[in-house]
C-alpha cells in the first residue's frame, strides 16, 4: 500500500506537456494563441499602470496617451532585435526573410521572436516621447508600469509554451517539458522522448515573485523617481541570466555568452546605477506626477467630471429693470 501510494505520488507531474495546437482559424482570419498572450499581458500592464498613475494624481487614461507611442514602438524594435540577434536564422542558406507569405520571415511576428530587450529600448523611446506629450516625468511612468510590464512579460512567456520555442537544455526532472519530435531548436542526437527545462514556466514564476516584490518595496520604503523601475530591471535581468545560459535555442554568440546573456547583464547594471543616481539626485518625495507646469490642475484647467467647471450656476446679476420692482407684475391699463 505505501508503495502504491508513493509511485502514484511520484507520477502526479511526470513532466509538462506542450500544446498540440498554437493557434486558431477563424473563417478567413487566424489567430495565434502567442499574439493573445503578448495583447492580454499589455492591456493587464495598461490597466495596473493607469490605476498607479491614477493614485499618484496623474489624469485618469493619460496612460493611453503614453502607450499610443510606446506599445507600437516596443513591439517594433523588439521585432528588429530578435532580428539582429538570430541573424543566422533569418538569413542563412535556404532561408527567406522577405516573402510574408511563406514562414520564417523576418515579418512573421505570430511565429514568435519578439525581444524583451528590444522592446525596452523601443518602449522607452516611445514612453519619453509620450510623457512629453502628455506632461508626465517619465520617471513616474516608469515606476507606475514596472510591476505590471513584469506581470505582461510573465503572460507572454505562455506564448512560448504554445509556440514550443525557448525551452532548455534536456532534465530528467519531473516537471521536465515535452517537444514535438522534429523541433528545429531540438539539439542533434538526442533520444526520442527527451525532456527539457521549462524555462517558460521558470521566468513565470520569476516574474510574478518579482511583481510582488516591487509592489512591497515601493510601497513599505515609498520608492520614487524612478527606483521601481530599476529594481524591475535588476529583478529581470538577474533571472534572465539564469534562463538564458541553461536555453538551447540558436542565437549569436559573443565571447562565449549568448547575447541576450550579455543584454541581461547590462540591464543588472543599469537598473543598480538608476537606482544609485537617482537616490542621490533626490531625496524627497516627487512632488507630482507632472512636470512643473503642466499640471491637469493647473489654473484655468477644466475637470469634465465637475460640471460647474463649465456651466454657469451662478444667480444671474441684477439690472435696474427689476431692481426694487414686486415679483409679481400688475395687470396693463387700456
Amino acid at each position: 500500500m505505501t508503495f502504491a501510494l508513493s509511485s502514484a505520488a511520484s507520477g502526479v507531474l511526470a513532466s509538462i506537456p506542450s500544446p498540440t495546437i498554437s493557434y486558431v482559424d477563424l473563417g478567413p482570419f487566424r489567430i495565434h494563441f502567442y499574439a493573445l498572450c503578448i495583447v492580454a499581458g499589455i492591456i493587464v500592464a495598461l490597466l495596473l499602470t493607469n490605476a498607479r498613475l491614477t493614485r499618484r494624481g496623474a489624469e485618469k487614461w493619460v496612460v493611453i496617451d503614453i502607450c499610443l507611442l510606446a506599445v507600437p514602438l516596443a513591439i517594433i524594435v523588439a521585432r528588429i532585435y530578435h532580428v539582429a540577434t538570430h541573424a543566422g536564422f533569418y538569413f542563412g542558406p535556404g532561408s527567406n526573410p522577405w516573402n510574408i507569405t511563406q514562414p520564417g520571415s523576418v515579418w512573421a511576428i505570430w511565429e514568435g521572436g519578439i525581444a524583451i530587450y528590444g522592446a525596452l529600448i523601443g518602449g522607452a523611446i516611445g514612453a519619453i516621447l509620450g510623457c512629453k506629450w502628455s506632461g508626465i516625468r517619465f520617471w513616474t511612468f516608469a515606476d507606475a508600469l514596472a510591476p505590471g510590464l513584469i506581470i505582461a512579460q510573465a503572460m507572454g512567456r505562455f506564448g512560448n509554451w504554445f509556440n514550443q520555442e525557448l525551452f532548455g537544455q534536456p532534465t530528467d526532472l519531473p516537471w521536465g517539458l515535452e517537444i514535438a519530435p522534429g523541433n528545429p531548436a531540438i539539439p542533434v542526437g538526442l533520444p526520442a522522448g527527451t525532456l527539457f527545462h521549462p524555462t517558460f514556466l521558470y521566468e513565470v514564476i520569476w516574474n510574478l515573485l518579482g511583481a510582488a516584490v516591487i509592489l512591497y518595496v515601493g510601497k513599505r520604503f515609498t520608492l520614487q523617481w524612478g527606483k521601481q523601475f530599476a529594481i524591475y530591471l535588476m529583478w529581470y535581468s538577474a533571472g534572465r541570466i539564469v534562463w538564458e545560459s541553461i536555453r538551447v535555442d540558436p542565437s549569436d554568440i559573443i565571447l562565449g555568452l549568448r547575447t541576450n546573456v550579455w543584454a541581461a547583464i547590462f540591464g543588472v547594471v543599469l537598473g543598480l546605477v538608476i537606482f544609485i543616481v537617482q537616490s542621490r539626485r533626490h531625496h524627497g518625495l516627487e512632488p507630482s506626477p507632472y512636470v512643473p507646469g503642466r499640471e491637469s490642475k493647473a489654473p484655468g484647467a477644466v475637470d469634465s467630471t465637475d460640471p460647474s467647471d463649465f456651466v454657469d450656476v451662478s444667480e444671474p446679476p441684477a439690472t435696474s429693470d427689476t431692481v426694487g420692482t414686486s415679483a409679481t407684475s400688475s395687470p396693463a391699463t387700456n
